[in-house]
């Protein structure tokens, strides 16, 4: 009880010099087949959007979390109805198409998926932000970035604000590197300054994460949040056997994937200190989430 109290006054007085909002909150998604497993990953407030690869919720999603629909592929019979249904409950984005470089997911030409998303999606535009279709990482010829590049030749009419994309492989380093590629060619090629990580794992973790997924999902989540064109981001995903065991979030989901970094509090001209609040958190996580809602309250309400 003694190291709590000293605990809360150290870290309250580090926030209490300034609180400053910083730009990482509502990146964070859930991508997800269960609609009641999303639940378990907004608990903590840091997943703030999700999505199912489909045009429709498929239930009821927790009231802060937006739904993002999708045309998965070129199957249209009830697109108009379930976006205009999604529109009214909020949704601000439209998905194009899941991984139309791949045969057995979308499988589309660019040229087709570009026809497509002019009659289909681009009629929304206005009402929604539009996201290209969502490619794979590949970097075999006519696939990956390759394929996006010749849809967005396409499509240039078609009012597209964010770029989408799946990561796939086996080391931080090179999910970094094909990130970084995806934001140059966005910015240098459709000035687009918006990119979505809307699946990403490695290989090992395709069928359910193993014992380095921790470590992989942190070290990925962190550096996303410090990246300011990635505006939105989706571990694959939010299922049994990935971020959840026997119902709940396993050690992957919690603390890992919804925990937010103590940067969304930015110190003012006292940095050290910081790092007695990360030891807070992971000596006593539910202390340390009752000291994050104290905070919050300090900076929305003023000086306590």
């Amino acid at each position: 009880m003694f190291l709590g109290v000293i605990l809360l006054g150290l870290t309250l007085s580090i926030f209490a010099v300034g609180c400053v909002r910083g730009e990482t909150p509502g990146k964070r998604g859930a991508a997800y087949n269960d609609v009641a497993t999303v639940s378990q990953l907004s608990q903590a407030g840091t997943v703030r959007w999700a999505y199912n690869w489909e045009m429709s919720a498929a239930g009821t999603l927790p009231s802060d979390i937006e739904y993002v629909p999708m045309l998965k592929k070129a199957s249209f019979e009830g697109w108009q109805t379930s976006v205009e249904s999604a529109l009214a409950d909020g949704s601000k984005y439209i998905l194009g198409f899941n991984e139309p470089d791949y045969p057995t997911q979308a499988s589309l030409s660019p040229s087709e998926a570009a026809g497509f998303f002019k009659q289909y999606i681009t009629p929304f535009q206005g009402r929604a932000k539009l996201v290209s279709p969502a490619v794979t990482s590949s970097t075999e010829a006519g696939k990956g970035l390759k394929w996006l590049d010749e849809f967005m030749k396409a499509c240039s009419s078609c009012e597209i604000s964010v770029i989408a994309v799946h990561w796939y492989g086996d080391s931080f380093d090179n999910f970094k590197t094909f990130v970084n590629d995806a934001v140059t060619q966005a910015k240098n090629s459709y000035n687009l300054f918006e990119v979505w990580v809307t699946e990403f794992a490695l290989n090992a973790d395709v069928s359910g994460v193993t014992q380095g997924a921790e470590a992989f999902i942190q070290d990925a989540t962190s550096w996303l949040d410090s990246q300011p064109a990635v505006t939105r981001y989706s571990y694959f995903m939010c299922a049994e056997g990935y971020l959840l065991s026997g119902g709940s979030l396993n050690d992957a989901g919690h603390p890992v994937y919804i925990f937010e970094p103590v940067h969304i509090f930015e110190p003012v001209h006292i940095s050290e200190p910081v790092y007695l609040v990360k030891l807070v958190y992971f000596v006593k996580p539910d202390f340390f989430f009752k000291l994050i809602y104290i905070m919050e309250l300090s900076c929305l309400l003023g000086p306590l």
